[in-house]
């Protein structure tokens, strides 16, 4: 890949490997640009593992009177459903109408019916306004005092960094080169004239063995999230619009001391609104909304993040008295929002905007997750302006992404239960099957082959299945390290810790194995999970 990387000159070359930078690679290869995407550190290793993992439309935004921006995130939430629908799925968020809350019962019954209809939401999916009664026979575990109903409506959840390499999966598919741990160290120019000088590529540093080389590109895109401004800098071409980097924490405890039926996102002490969404064995909850100036590749939960969010959810849910010590697994993850002067980080708008340089460095900021289409749909057109392509319109609308080849959301059940059946007499229950399909899709068989290959081997069932995963993560994507398999690849550093702690160092043998590691490496990379487990359950 990287002799691919240093002899080929790109028609579109992308700095940033998260869901905008992947999003971006996959419209402009399935276009017909020649088009390569270096990220420094794994893929989806910033923002984009560290949301709310929530494909949604923003319903505090309609507050906020963010019409096209509701309008086009909640349309959105269909289109990356149909093309994924395994990895976001349709889910039933409940929103408890508080007295005094943020939002009165006949305001709330509006703006669920203003974003039903912004959204398009299909009949089955429309919102419904409940009674006090009816909410408490959904969850009873709710504060009754204050409650007097509840609006029920659709939302989706994902898992963010899945989604983001399946996105460049899917674009590796159409030709595009996409690498991670290639830092961009410097821009390469070209003289035209007049003193002025015009962006022809990227000097790369090869993170893994520190080697050099270039890439040179027609038109080159600063997708780098959180690391925008650094290239803009870079560049020489930072300006009064600014990021404004915000911190978001989100901490896991067991489901069984939050024991939620479906999603709810509630009014907590101060005016914010946080989410609680049960996924599996556990239940997250998040998230906040702070100031940021630290460490962009490392933001820690703090005990004060914690206890904030702990704080919203007794108030909510009194019976639970949730405890720091019931909190298993946190993260924390930065919004790369645009600065408007005298605003608050909540009060910031997730609109992204794009910068271009007068040596034609094109920047994207801002914005969502949820957006990401849209956003890469918006860059690529301007792209093909300023190389004077003919305008081919955008297709990922339409484009199924890796291991998203179901047709219907049924099918995907269908399919779980098939995957359930084929492994129950090795001792998995159905939740090991959802789990799966959820992270991999159709991808699933291939898994499923490699770990009937193991038992055939002699392996235990469950090492047989964690390490056919592994094979799959190391031969289809690009997974370097025991952190890329944990964290990036399957979740489990946040929702399933308890395995990573248990794993550890099979897989790490895996790696010394695979990769010919020396002892210097393996401890380096021993250490840099076991900081990772570390920083995930503890805070201060």
């Amino acid at each position: 890949m990287l002799e691919q990387l240093g002899s080929h000159t790109y028609d579109l070359l992308i700095i940033g490997g998260g869901a905008t930078g992947a999003g971006i690679a996959l419209d402009a290869s399935s276009r017909g640009l020649k088009t390569a995407l270096v990220e420094k550190q794994d893929f989806a290793a910033g923002t984009s593992s560290r949301s709310t993992k929530l494909i949604h439309g923003g319903l505090r935004y309609l507050k906020q009177f963010e019409v096209t921006l509701v309008r086009e995130v909640g349309r959105e939430r269909a289109i990356v459903h149909r093309l994924a629908p395994h990895l976001v799925v349709s889910e039933k968020m409940l929103l408890p109408l508080i007295k005094g809350g943020t939002y009165g019962k006949m305001s709330t019954s509006l703006g669920l019916m203003v974003y039903d209809v912004l959204a398009g939401v299909e009949d089955a999916d429309q919102r419904v306004m409940l009674s006090k009664k009816e909410t408490l026979e959904r969850e009873p575990i709710l504060r009754e005092d204050t409650l007097e109903g509840a609006g029920l409506y659709a939302e989706y959840r994902t898992d963010d960094a899945r989604l983001t390499i399946e996105v460049i999966k899917t674009a590796v598919k159409y030709g595009a080169d996409c690498i991670n741990y290639t830092e961009g160290t410097d821009f390469m120019y070209e003289d035209i004239g007049e003193g002025k000088r015009k962006i022809v590529g990227l000097a790369c540093k090869d993170c893994l063995t520190n080697k050099t080389f270039q890439i040179k590109a027609m038109q080159v895109v600063n997708a780098a999230g959180p690391w925008v401004d650094e290239l803009r800098n870079k560049n020489q071409s930072l300006s009064e619009k600014r990021l404004h980097l915000t911190k978001g924490v989100h901490i896991v405890v067991p489901h069984a001391r939050l024991p939620l039926s479906q999603s709810v996102y509630f009014d907590v002490p101060g005016g914010r609104m946080i989410f609680a969404i049960p996924r599996g064995k556990i239940t997250y909850i998040g998230t906040t909304d702070t100031d940021y100036d630290g460490d962009k590749e490392n933001p820690l939960t703090h005990l004060e993040d914690v206890e904030y969010l702990l704080k919203g959810v007794n108030s909510v849910f009194p019976s639970v008295r949730l405890l720091s010590e019931d909190v298993v697994s946190t993260w924390a993850g930065l919004r790369p929002l645009i600065h408007e002067e005298g605003k608050s980080a909540s009060e910031l708008s997730r609109k992204d905007e794009i910068f271009v340089s007068a040596t034609g460095l094109v920047s994207i900021a801002g914005g969502k997750l949820t957006g990401y289409r849209k956003m890469a749909e918006r860059t690529v057109d301007l792209v093909m302006k300023k190389l004077q392509r003919r305008q081919r319109k955008t297709r990922t609308h339409t484009i199924v992404l890796s291991g998203g080849e179901f047709g219907t959301h049924t099918a995907v059940d269908d399919y779980k239960a098939e995957v359930f059946e084929t492994i129950k007499a090795q001792g998995f229950d159905a939740f090991e099957a959802d789990y799966l399909v959820s992270n991999y899709g159709k991808q699933t068989d291939e898994v499923l082959e490699s770990f009937f290959e193991g038992l055939e081997e002699g392996r235990a069932p469950q090492w047989a299945m964690l390490s056919a995963e592994l094979d799959f993560t190391l031969h289809r994507e690009m997974a370097h390290t025991p952190l890329d398999f944990f964290s990036r690849r399957t979740g489990r550093l946040y929702f399933d810790i308890q395995s990573v702690k248990q794993w550890q160092d099979q897989v790490l043998a895996e790696f010394i194995t695979q990769f010919n590691w020396d002892e210097e490496k393996a401890q380096k990379e021993r250490k840099r999970l076991e900081r990772a487990i570390y920083e995930a359950s503890h805070f201060s």
